[in-house]
């Protein structure tokens, strides 16, 4: 028999969680990654209790996780005057098996490259290798094609992943008829700035309205002094009919290029003009996504992460998807082997309830609540039950969970997404 061989194109978050996992289940795979150093880049991500599930059984412990991250205890969303929406423990506190974590997504990214150069050895990640298409053939194989600093080249294996983000031209080859990215108007800043945390001291806080908000987190444990670098993300929705205009999807800003805008954000517990002027650096990007794909598989080729289902991050999903994306690729080759038929069993499972999740996300996700609380009072309340009674806002809450799976007695419920010790069918 020959070896088979699964060739993942791009090399971060959902790549190398895809990449852990075949090791892990005994298939040889190797990653192609553009960038020719990799770096810590970025700033604030969730990942929710079933991707953190995911994480562990990759051996990724919380001792490793608290390396790069914090255990998110609340989540919370809070009115403009102040006062709370909505507030309910998370991860542990909320009784899950599994923490939630806040991480520092570059430092998380650096982790699991560190991790499966480790287990895999440093020639199993290319970096400087760019995947621009693929070309199937009549034996069954998918020859990648790539470009290097030394020109192009090419690989042959068994199966294609496509782990390249929102601008994949995998994708695109895919699926040549798709619609243009997706933006709905909104702009979001990010950034870090050390201070003391607020409410639980390891609280996920979605302050303002629907469309002028801001959100903050911890992504570190507290130092001797008390001080954490919290990651926040001040967000406003402008006229989606003037278009994204300006060049960089990510690019660096000053403060006072959008400071004003929260001027009005001061309360006793929280100061947000200081905290977002107090910043080590912030970065300016649209919220964008793509509109579903009827599939995200052509026969020996898969799309996963950002590639297959690019979401709005209104509900700390697109890294935690990722990494299920990822679990469950390893999964369908337990039962079917390293062939097509696993990647269509992937398909059948999630590209159909994820595609839901896309669009819940674009119509606001869990930052719902603010929407009605806007629409119903126009922001400011006093007592919270005579806008949006608790058991509403509980049922919200439990449709959202439940949509993104992470469904509290579900999820503790479920078996392993891989069993222990299991390997790919055939190998």
């Amino acid at each position: 028999m020959t070896t088979p061989l699964v060739m993942i194109a791009g090399g971060g978050i959902g790549g190398l969680s895809l990449a852990l996992t075949l090791h892990q289940i005994g298939v040889p795979c190797a990653v192609f990654e553009a960038v020719r150093d990799l770096k810590p880049l970025g700033v604030g991500i969730n990942i929710q209790p079933n991707a953190v599930r995911e994480l562990f059984d990759m051996g990724l412990t919380a001792q490793v996780l608290d390396t790069v991250g914090v255990p998110a205890r609340e989540w919370a969303l809070v009115g403009l005057n102040g006062n709370d929406i909505h507030a309910e423990p998370r991860g542990l506190d909320a009784g899950y098996n599994w923490p939630q974590y806040a991480v520092h997504r570059g430092a998380f990214h650096m982790l699991l490259a560190r991790s499966f150069e480790d287990r895999a050895g440093k020639q199993a990640l290319r970096l400087g290798h760019r995947v621009t298409g693929y070309e199937k053939h009549a034996d069954g194989t998918v020859t990648a094609l790539i470009d290097t600093p030394e020109g192009p080249t090419t690989q042959t294996g068994t199966l294609l992943i496509d782990a390249m983000g929102i601008h994949s031209p995998i994708r695109a080859q895919m699926h040549p008829d798709q619609p243009p990215i997706h933006w709905g108007g909104a702009i979001m800043w990010r950034g870090t700035t050390r201070a003391r945390p607020i409410r639980t001291g390891s609280s996920f806080v979605g302050l303002g309205t629907h469309r002028h908000r801001m959100v903050i987190y911890p992504i570190s444990h507290p130092d001797a002094q008390g001080y954490a670098q919290i990651n926040w993300i001040a967000e406003m929705t402008l006229d989606p009919g003037a278009g994204w205009e300006k060049s960089g999807w990510f690019r660096p800003v000053q403060i006072d290029d959008f400071a004003h805008h929260f001027e009005d954000f001061k309360y006793d517990w929280l100061d947000v003009p200081a905290m977002l002027r107090a910043a080590d650096i912030a970065y300016e990007n649209p919220m964008i996504d793509r509109d579903p794909v009827p599939t995200w598989v052509d026969g020996p080729v898969a799309l996963m992460g950002d590639a297959a289902h690019a979401m709005y991050p209104t509900g700390s999903n697109g890294a935690s998807q990722a990494v299920i994306d990822a679990r469950t690729l390893g999964a369908a080759m337990v039962a079917h082997g390293v062939t097509p038929q696993a990647l269509q069993a992937y398909n059948d499972q999630l590209c159909e309830p994820v595609s839901q999740l896309v669009l819940r996300n674009r119509g606001a996700g869990p930052f719902g609540l603010l929407d009605l609380v806007e629409t119903r009072c126009g922001g400011h309340f006093d007592d919270i039950d005579n806008v949006i009674p608790a058991e509403e806002r509980a049922a919200f809450m439990a449709a959202y969970k439940a949509a993104a799976g992470f469904a509290k007695d579900q999820l503790n419920a479920a078996p392993r997404t891989i069993a222990q010790g299991a390997r790919a069918r055939g190998l």
